[in-house]
Parts: C-alpha cells; structure tokens; sequence
C-alpha cells in the first residue's frame, strides 16, 4: 500500500517488518520548503546501520523502512530562501536531516551531538511525519544539512563518504591524530576501517591495521597503502607492537576484547571506539591509569566538518572502495554485508535501475 502524507510522489524500497525484506515501496516526499533543497537521488551506499535498521536489532526501527543515509544526487529544485545550492548541483545527504539549531552543540557546529537530532530515516520530523531514505528515487532536505560535493570527485564515490567517511574522518581530526609522522592503528577492515587507512594515510601517519584475518595483510598493505599488518589473534604479534601506537580507530561492531588494544598505545594514548557492537565490552581501568590513556567514542561529525571531510577527499583522491549493483540485488548484498563479504562498501545504482516497476 502507498503512502501518501505528503503531496510529491516518491518511490523506493523498503522493509515491511523484521525479517529486513526490502521490496519496491511507493511513498510520498514534503513540497520543497523555502530552505529545502530537492534532489534526485542517483547513488546511495549501504551502511551496516541499514542493516540493522531493517531488522529492527537496535528497536528503534519504524515501519514502513526506507534506509540509506549516504545519499548522493543532483538538485531539482530549491526553495525562495536557498543560498547555498541551486538547480544542477551535486549535493549529498549523510546520517542526519534536522537538529534543534539552538542547543550548545548545534551552535558549536556539533549537529551529531544534537539531543534532538533527526535521522535521515526511521525517525519522525518535528511534524510528526516519519523521514524516509536514500533507497529512493528523491530527497527534500534542509539546505543545512546538504552536502556540496566537488567536481572532482565522482558521486558514487562521494555517497559512502557522507557516513563512513566522516565516522573516521572526525575523529582523526579532534584527537588529534592527523599529524604526519603520528603512528596510528586501525581495527577492522571493513567499510569504516579501510576509510580509517586512506584518510590517515592522506594526514601522513604511520598506518596499522590490526585484524583477526590474516588473509587480509596483503589487502591492507598492497592496496590500502598501510605500513604494517598485525594479527590480533597472534600474542606474539600484539606483544612485539605493545606501546607503539599514538592513537587507534576501532572500527569493530562485534564483541571484542578491549585490553590488548589498549595495550598496543604508548602513554597517553587514544583508543577511539567507532563501530557499535551490540552488548557492553570489558574495560580494564587499571590499563587506562597506568598509561594516562584514553578510550573514547566517536559519532559521525557535524555539518561543517562533513563538508570539510568531502573537500579534503577530493583535494587528496581518497576514495572508497566500492562495488556499484543495482536496486533488485539490495537483499543479496544486505545478505553478503552480513558475512563482510564486500570490498568495502555497496554502492546502489539508483538513478540508471530505480524504476517504479522494478
């Protein structure tokens, strides 16, 4: 059944229930706003939240479900009071399509730590109405939370930035390990943790990618450009590495240990933690006081920085890693992000196999 809240007609796929089905879905977009910006969406990455989302494991999920928030397209139209957009423009959509704007956070350029944040989909705008996502054929978003997305930088590339990007991107840049000559860890090699490589490469560290998959060294250090490849499984390994690293980003959404990661920092080291694994992990304190260490979290990043982020990759060639399918395969693909077997990140076809038939 369609529907129908609002007056544009819009189409996508999306998930009925918990089993995560998705399936064609036709729904309805608000009439550009005088701050919106509408746009055609042409690509949109899958993000493990997508996954999550569908099947509800967070319980937060809304039905009917459209997912997507790295969303990436070219603007239709735009409202009396745009300024910084016009029709023709490459734009992209990340995690977020709202905050209060008044809060210390939303003042200080930190719309991710908004309390009041609205996400891309599964979330309700301040109407009441519910937000849909990217797996769809066009978006009507706040120019705020618009992404501008360079020449340069092609959009199926530029879609996964808008959250896998950033999610390392901003930490890197707040704590400081951007620098170059800096030694930095990277944990898990997914579609956040190769991200973690290319942008730390690009700062000029010393990158290391510790992974339980010993059949990744190769990936890591051939194509990736990391300097060096630890099995985390390997005692002697860990214990060769024990205080070398200034800083590490864990990109890891499973149960993991926690204590021989802490392990690998030098004093005053930073675990940043990035993937959300399901139950708590066991933190060892004694490990953090003996080293004046640090483990802490991270959540995308604000409007302002996301820009910055897109700038940068254009500037410096940092690209995802992609593979480009069409809509009809999105329940395979969701099936193969499951067992991480994707090189790094599922990129949708919207624009060319999007049909209202399909």
């Amino acid at each position: 059944m369609a529907e129908t809240e609002h007056p544009r007609k819009a189409f996508g796929w999306a998930a009925r229930d918990p089993s995560g089905l998705l399936s064609p879905f036709h729904f309805s977009r608000r009439e550009t706003g005088e701050k919106d910006v509408a746009f055609k969406v042409l690509y949109c990455g899958i993000c493990h939240s997508d996954l999550h989302f569908a099947k509800n494991e967070w319980g937060s999920s809304i039905y009917p479900l459209v997912p997507g928030h790295e969303i990436a397209g070219v603007v239709t139209e735009v409202g009396s009071k745009v300024v910084k957009f016009k029709v023709g423009d490459r734009v992209g959509v990340g995690c977020m399509v709202d905050s209060c704007h008044t809060c210390l956070n939303c003042v200080d350029n930190l719309e991710n730590y908004c309390p009041q944040y609205t996400l891309t989909y599964s979330a309700k705008y301040r109407d009441g109405t519910i937000t849909y996502g990217g797996f769809s054929d066009s978006m009507v978003v706040d120019e705020h939370f618009v992404i501008r997305i360079p020449d340069g930088l092609p959009l199926e590339a530029a879609a996964p930035l808008l959250c896998a990007g950033i999610t390392v991107f901003s930490p890197l840049r707040y704590f400081a390990l951007d620098k170059p000559g800096l030694n930095v860890g990277v944990v898990g090699l997914g579609g956040l943790g190769h991200m973690a490589v290319k942008f730390a490469k690009a700062f000029g560290a010393k990158v290391t990618v510790i992974s339980t998959s010993p059949n990744k060294k190769e990936e890591a250090i051939q194509h990736l450009g990391a300097d060096s490849f630890i099995i985390s499984r390997d005692p002697d390994q860990m214990q060769a590495a024990n205080g070398t690293l200034d800083g590490i980003i864990d990109t890891v959404s499973a149960v993991h240990p926690l204590l021989p990661l802490i392990g690998l920092l030098k004093s005053h080291g930073k675990l940043v933690v990035v993937g959300a694994p399901e139950k708590p992990l066991e933190l060892s304190v004694i490990s953090l006081i003996l080293g004046r260490k640090i483990v802490a979290g991270s959540n995308i990043g604000g409007m302002k920085e996301t820009q910055e982020m897109m700038d940068f990759a254009a500037e410096h060639n940092v690209k995802p890693d992609i593979e480009i399918i069409p809509i009809d395969y999105v329940n395979t693909a969701m099936e193969r992000l499951l067992k991480a077997d994707v090189k790094y990140r599922f990129v949708i076809d919207i624009g060319n196999t999007l049909k209202p038939s399909s």
